[in-house]
């Protein structure tokens, strides 16, 4: 009985409970559906009075399209509310236009105050909620220009509507009222106008505009009218000049308008008259004097990226070209933001393909993200950044250097006709001439003088470092920034004259010294090096024979003595020091650069002669001593070895290369001795056809069996062997044949020149099907030749000089 008794309460407690939860589920379900309901309604009335609204503006517009007659300003402020109260872009596009064109036709209206928009910023009441619509009204015009296409018509004629609304309302010049309240308002007026650009500014009116130029201009045929992009470029400079060219809009001004490609050269092509508003307000200097500084250099850089920096600086560069007063007076200014653009741009070039770099037309491989839509303009920045080396900028740069005469310069331009006066003995005019020469030598000569530190010398240094960047960052177009460079024939002779005055001592001693300095003004210094040697390797190497030894194009040939004197020294040094060993980084390049332009002087000199006996030889290394170091297998040995094998004398080398010649064939096993032999390669050779039978069974072996002992038999066309022994005596006449016919003209691999008799690779060796193999033969045969250092004087070669000069290196 107890137990049914507990039973009946728990079934009685269970049932109370779920009906308990039944009645708050129903209470949830109407609470939810009265929401839904009311949300319903709520979204239905919004509807309806949606509708009512704008049903109502499109009568109102309806109406007021017809032309009539004009509305209020107070009737176009209501009816401009009501469409911002529930504005939607893609619903009330057209409604959107229909409002601005309404706007811009009650300004237009003529002596009738009441019609005029602007006169509702007058009455006390309307003011603040005329300033908010307005502001939004632009805004919307801001929004819906980042959305247009310029290159579409029907786009453009919006682009066009929306720019004159921005264009009405941001400056007060074209309000009528003003004429007719007085200019005592002006100043109010021009607050307000200060006031919508700055909420424009805050709501990303410079992005609008940078994007509406870029998609405008940054193609193959710009399609920008001269109006739209006078309009687009006014607006862009109004809030600065009205923030009395604040940093705070000078920045985003940079970023977002400067960084446009090539608008400085839209602007001069199209609208000059916009260069000209630049040039009255001195935004070039304003530019510099911002840009200058370090930090904020660095960070218009940072939020641009390489691509668009190189925008900046082409549009800079532009600018200076045509305002070269002001970068005579700003030349330090603009050299220093100029380098610094560039030492951002190289951080991220990159010498070869990887998985996260991109190619860029003129950075080369590129570690940041490359901006492709600017691939259009390429060809016009390009352009732009040709006025870096273009000679007005160079000789405002230089100018220091430039204005200096030369002591040989001081001689008469012109000659005067010969007449019975002044026809000279010839021992006068040998005089004379070596007068001159000498006066030349004089000026050239490292006499030092001038403080390193002085103003004047960090200048120039200045500039060098900035042309040194540009050659290493700007890999693309490397060689025309060296040809820019080297177009003035007086400025690398005058700056081999400045750093022949540098220090207390001359050049050689302060440079050698700046190698073992880690200071900044070493770097500078020797940047300033590396630009002479790269910029005169460039223009040595494009000279000819009568350039550069009758006409002496740019330098005279005792300047090329000192130069060569100096550089020879510079490298042994550098070598010797261990400077090398380790090299890398900007100490590599200056290794590279240095090198480059010496071996070009040698190899000229090898050529043609203009410097004295034993020009090339450093006295001061004995062959003893670099024996020894080469015995103990020192790193500065080798590399003197390797790179500068001329300052050593050609019997000493002679004597070194068979010395090591007899060292490896000892290592390798191919010297007879008693205990074993080396192996031999047997060939048979048909003299009809030496040079098919030769190239046939010799090309294919390996590098050890081209170096060790190897037969001839010569044989006649019926398979019968010729009387002979070869101790090396078949072998030497082999190989005199067999390079006597690889060198004929007739077989046409090679050809000589005509005067001199020198040979040359034939252009037209393709015609053999196999002739880069035999060009490979033809070098196998000469190592031979070379490295039977027994069989050295036997062959005669009629390509001795290259034959000598293989020998030395």
């Amino acid at each position: 009985m107890f137990t049914v008794s507990q039973t009946s309460r728990a079934w009685f407690i269970d049932r109370a409970r779920q009906a308990r939860e039944e009645r708050l589920v129903q209470k949830e379900r109407e609470r939810a559906a009265i929401g839904i309901q009311a949300h319903v309604r709520s979204f239905l009335c919004r509807s309806r009075l949606q509708r009512e609204i704008r049903r109502e503006i499109d009568e109102f517009f309806k109406v007021d399209g017809s032309g009539s007659s004009k509305r209020s300003a107070l009737c176009v402020f209501k009816i401009a509310r009501k469409l911002l109260f529930l504005f939607r872009i893609k619903e009330d596009n057209e409604r959107f236009e229909k409002l601005c064109c309404c706007i811009l036709s009650s300004m237009d209206a003529e002596n009738d105050p009441k019609v005029w928009y602007v006169s509702l910023a007058l009455s006390k009441d309307l003011t603040l909620l005329w300033i908010k619509q307005i502001k939004d009204i632009l805004r919307y015009c801001c929004e819906l220009l980042g959305q247009l296409k310029p290159e579409i018509l029907q786009d453009s004629k919006l682009i066009t509507l929306y720019l004159t609304m921005l264009v009405t309302f941001t400056d007060t010049s074209t309000w009528k009222i003003l004429r007719v309240k007085g200019e005592s308002l002006r100043p109010a007026m021009n607050h307000i106008c200060a006031n919508i650009m700055g909420h424009l500014n805050q709501h990303g009116f410079y992005s609008v505009l940078q994007i509406l130029l870029t998609r405008g201009l940054a193609r193959p045929r710009p399609c920008l009218s001269k109006g739209t992009l006078t309009a687009a470029f006014s607006l862009a400079l109004r809030p600065v000049i009205a923030a009395q060219f604040s940093d705070n809009l000078i920045r985003p001004f940079l970023i977002h308008i400067m960084s446009v490609p090539a608008l400085v050269t839209h602007l001069s092509t199209v609208t000059p008259e916009r260069l000209t508003v630049l040039e009255s307000h001195d935004m070039l200097r304003k530019f510099i004097t911002f840009l200058r500084d370090k930090d904020r250099c660095r960070d218009v850089c940072e939020s641009l990226e390489g691509c668009h920096t190189l925008c900046l600086m082409g549009n800079l560069l532009h600018l200076g070209s045509l305002s070269p007063r002001v970068l005579e007076e700003e030349t330090d200014g603009f050299v220093s933001l100029l380098t610094q653009m560039l030492c951002y741009c190289q951080k991220y070039v990159s010498q070869k393909k990887s998985n996260l770099t991109h190619w860029h037309p003129v950075l080369g491989w590129f570690s940041q993200s490359v901006d492709y839509g600017l691939n259009e303009s390429m060809p016009l920045i390009t352009k732009q950044l040709q006025f870096l080396w273009g000679v007005p900028l160079i000789r405002i740069f230089f100018n220091d250097i430039l204005s200096k005469k030369l002591l040989e310069s001081q001689e008469p331009a012109h000659a005067q006709p010969a007449s019975p006066q002044n026809v000279l003995p010839v021992k006068n005019l040998l005089k004379r001439a070596f007068q001159k020469s000498a006066s030349v030598r004089n000026i050239l000569k490292p006499v030092g003088g001038k403080c390193v530190d002085s103003v004047e010398v960090q200048k120039v240094c200045n500039i060098c470092v900035l042309y040194q960047t540009s050659l290493t960052t700007l890999t693309q177009i490397r060689l025309q920034i060296l040809t820019g460079l080297t177009y003035l024939d007086d400025l690398l002779p005058k700056l081999w004259a400045f750093i022949c005055e540098l220090g207390p001592h001359g050049g050689l001693k302060l440079f050698l010294e700046c190698l073992n300095n880690d200071t900044e003004e070493s770097k500078q210094l020797l940047a300033m090096l590396m630009l002479f040697c790269d910029c005169s390797r460039h223009l040595i190497t494009i000279l000819d024979d009568i350039e550069v030894y009758e006409e002496q194009i740019s330098f005279k040939l005792e300047e090329l003595v000192t130069i060569s004197s100096f550089l020879n020294s510079f490298m042994f040094k550098m070598i010797w020091d261990g400077i090398v060993e380790n090299a890398k980084g900007e100490t590599l390049e200056l290794f590279q650069s240095v090198h480059g332009w010496l071996m070009v002087l040698y190899e000229r000199d090898c050529r043609r002669r203009f410097a004295p006996e034993d020009h090339w030889l450093r006295k001061d290394l004995k062959p003893s001593v670099l024996f020894q170091e080469l015995d103990k297998d020192r790193k500065r040995a080798q590399l003197i070895l390797q790179y500068i094998p001329h300052v050593i004398p050609h019997k000493n080398r002679v004597l070194l290369f068979r010395n090591m010649v007899t060292k490896e064939k000892e290592k390798l096993g191919l010297v007879e001795t008693s205990s074993a032999s080396p192996h031999v390669t047997h060939i048979t050779i048909r003299r009809s056809r030496m040079l098919e039978d030769g190239y046939e069974q010799l090309r294919q072996l390996s590098q050890h069996a081209m170096k060790g002992v190897i037969r001839v038999k010569f044989v006649n066309d019926f398979g019968v062997d010729e009387a002979g022994i070869d101790q090396d005596g078949v072998f030497k006449e082999f190989l005199e044949e067999i390079i006597k016919r690889v060198f004929d003209p007739a077989l046409n691999l090679f050809k000589t020149t005509s005067g001199d008799e020198r040979l040359y690779p034939s252009p037209t060796s393709y015609i053999h099907e196999n002739y880069l193999q035999l060009f490979e033969f033809v070098g196998k045969m000469l190592g031979k030749a070379v490295y039977e250092v027994g069989m050295l004087r036997s062959i005669e070669l009629e390509w001795r000089i290259k034959y000598e000069k293989y020998l030395e290196r």
